[in-house]
């Protein structure tokens, strides 16, 4: 088991590992998954030998309060679906922490319940904000859990300037779930969180 890094450094490498990904060209990615409320592009990852995913939607509500239901803290579990426990383990200043959480089984339980431990950094980005993590090699993995590892992942959201009050929603997520898993079922859980991401968001929104 690792050490907890130092913030600092790790904040602004992951900070310029996800403005690198956003950067990627439009050409590299391809379709995987389209729904009413979000499109999904994957292209293979640098970092294992799975995807990259990219998902991009509009979301009626202004910057601050969709990254709040997003990164760590009291909103995230009443409305994401998938998750089913969060701790935070660890908070650091400037927007940093180190949270543990756990998702439910996937697949008809093909893909059973994973826990992660991730840091998570808040920053501003342009008009908006980005929110942004990393797993760690940190603490026991709980029993009838397998540990996943998330490599650099994070959610870009920025005002649409001709739209007051949307604002456009930008992730980047490469998730190796880890046990023995056919490739084909990660893929599909994958396309079908992220589309569903977006609508759960969205009601959790609303209400």
């Amino acid at each position: 088991m690792d050490p907890l890094p130092n913030p600092a450094p790790l904040a602004s490498k992951l900070r310029n590992t996800l403005v690198r990904y956003h950067s990627i060209a439009d050409s590299e990615w391809r379709v995987a998954k389209k729904t009413k409320d979000a499109t999904v592009w994957r292209k293979q990852s640098e970092e294992f030998s799975g995807y990259l995913y990219k998902a991009q939607g509009v979301v009626e509500d202004v910057t601050n309060r969709i990254v709040d239901h997003i990164r760590p803290g009291p909103y995230r579990l009443d409305w994401d679906s998938l998750m089913t426990s969060m701790d935070i383990l660890e908070t650091f200043e400037e927007n940093c922490c180190v949270m543990r959480y756990t998702t439910a089984g996937q697949l008809w339980n093909i893909i059973a319940p994973r826990e992660f431990v991730d840091f998570s950094y808040t920053t501003s980005y342009e008009d908006g904000l980005l929110t942004c993590g990393i797993s760690l090699d940190y603490g026991e993995v709980r029993p009838n859990f397998v540990r996943g590892f998330n490599h650099p992942c994070g959610w870009f959201c920025v005002p649409l300037k001709d739209a007051p009050g949307h604002s456009l929603l930008t992730g980047y997520i490469q998730t190796e779930l880890r046990g023995m898993l056919p490739q084909s079922a990660v893929d599909t859980a994958m396309s079908s969180t992220l589309a569903n991401f977006y609508s759960d968001l969205k009601k959790a929104l609303k209400t």
